[in-house]
């Protein structure tokens, strides 16, 4: 074609390696050696290859270069196989980037994950816990109750794609099926596709959102142009055959509208805790919430136990989102204690105000605040606690560690979804005169590199130093 070159690409070369350890992320690393005849120039180079495993004699071929180590698929597995090598459940498990981890056992998986934490616990802050809890696990299968799937036309083939991305690209994977999805979201997706390939704006839908509540399920259409009468109609009628709540979204968040009942309230709920204290939170399709129903029982069961709260002590609650850690922690100090929760959210903080009303519990008060910006002026900041619990996001909580001293809380619990910001932060907390007692890993999410934790730290008393 005028005016563009057409670049041609040259395959890379495949060689023969011994796997020696794992990655962080699960990949299986080797060296370039005399062993297999490799090039001297890459004598000793680290080469990481995906779905390998330690032990394994493998060929892969090589899909990036790079000066200090080099990328690769596994191509088959050379003799015997790694003993904690299993066949993967799902069927699009080679190209989707969803799960990465479906070829190694469950057990391997949490090892896999422990001795990331350790390692970024250690390597970057030089501490270890006085104690190792037992992994919070999960269930293998079936787990997740809120995915996002793209949806794009492809107009010269005029078939429409419905899936998740590939690992490390923008291009879609087909999906017929996915495993870790909720039993019945996961029955709902070769529906879904054939009610949105036969939608006349077909070509304008970008995404679907399926969320799942303890009983409500919700199914949210992400459009970039009107839908017309007859395509609207579709979509009313397959929620209705199911009992889901429909969403639109035109534009940005702000732009979400429930269609089925739009006078209806647009929320779904979950429960947490036991029959006698259980307590029923309320989200929007969109909110943000622990997408693994079965693990976050037992995560907010164990924060709970971790801080050790008496009747009539303070907590303050920070990242506390729409309350899923506030609410428990609120009836754990009981009539006579108090929470203070914090969010950077204003909607967040309206959703976690309403369950406080929902579930009667009147000793909780919200806060909306930019937690990574100077907040020491603020009354509820130099209010004093017992306790304090930080879920933050990726990035850490910086920011806090520096404001310790305005809390003067005897007890932390830390949940993360990032070892390495969660290492930095804690020995900024030991700086501050905390001791790490405990630690351990929650499994939100099987299958994947994903590794979330939670730690205990202590305030040194006199006696203690």
């Amino acid at each position: 074609m005028k005016g563009r070159v057409k670049t041609q690409t040259t395959q890379l070369p495949s060689y023969t390696f011994r796997v020696e350890r794992l990655s962080h992320e699960g990949r299986g690393i080797a060296r370039y050696s005399d062993d297999f005849g490799h090039p001297v120039d890459k004598q000793g180079k680290n080469v990481f290859i995906t779905q390998a495993l330690v032990g394994e004699t493998v060929r892969a071929q090589l899909t990036h270069q790079s000066k200090k180590l080099d990328e690769a698929e596994l191509i088959e597995v050379l003799g015997a196989t790694s003993a904690e090598r299993v066949e993967p459940v799902c069927p699009h498990f080679t190209k989707c980037g969803g799960c990465t981890m479906q070829h190694m056992s469950g057990d391997m998986q949490i090892e896999l994950k422990q001795q990331t934490l350790q390692s970024h616990l250690l390597h970057f802050a030089q501490l270890t816990p006085e104690t190792w809890l037992d992994a919070l696990r999960s269930p293998r299968l079936d787990y997740r109750h809120k995915a996002r799937i793209g949806v794009r036309y492809l107009a010269k083939q005029k078939q429409l794609v419905m899936g998740f991305r590939e690992a490390k690209s923008n291009h879609l994977t087909p999906i017929k099926t996915c495993k870790v999805l909720d039993k019945e979201l996961d029955q709902a997706l070769p529906a879904l596709h054939q009610l949105l390939k036969q939608l006349k704006g077909c070509a304008d839908i970008g995404h679907i959102e399926l969320s799942k509540g303890t009983t409500e399920i919700a199914l949210l259409v992400r459009h970039t142009a009107d839908l017309v009468a007859a395509d609207l109609q579709a979509l009313h009628l397959f929620a209705q055959q199911r009992s889901w709540q429909l969403y639109l979204q035109a534009h940005d968040i702000n732009s979400v509208k429930r269609i089925d009942q739009p006078q209806a309230e647009s929320r779904l709920h979950y429960h947490l805790g036991e029959s006698t204290q259980q307590l029923t939170l309320a989200f929007h399709p969109t909110d943000f919430i622990q997408v693994n129903p079965a693990v976050n029982q037992k995560m907010v069961k164990l924060a709970c136990e971790l801080l050790d709260l008496k009747e009539g002590e303070s907590v303050l609650d920070l990242f506390c989102g729409l309350g899923n850690f506030s609410l428990p922690l609120a009836q754990a100090v009981g009539g006579s204690g108090r929470v203070v929760a914090v969010e950077g959210s204003e909607a967040m903080v309206r959703r976690g105000a309403e369950n406080a009303k929902r579930n009667k519990i009147g000793n909780l008060k919200f806060y909306t605040q930019d937690l990574t910006k100077d907040f020491s002026k603020f009354p509820w900041v130099n209010q004093g606690f017992d306790a304090l619990l930080i879920d933050p996001p990726r990035s850490g909580a910086e920011l806090v560690m520096h404001y310790l001293h305005h809390f003067n809380a005897k007890r932390i619990v830390y949940v993360s979804c990032n070892p390495a910001t969660l290492a930095r932060d804690a020995g900024i907390l030991v700086k501050h005169g905390y001791q790490l007692k405990k630690a351990g890993v929650i499994d939100m999410f099987p299958h994947t590199g994903h590794v979330e934790s939670i730690t205990l730290f202590e305030k040194l008393t006199t006696q203690s130093i």
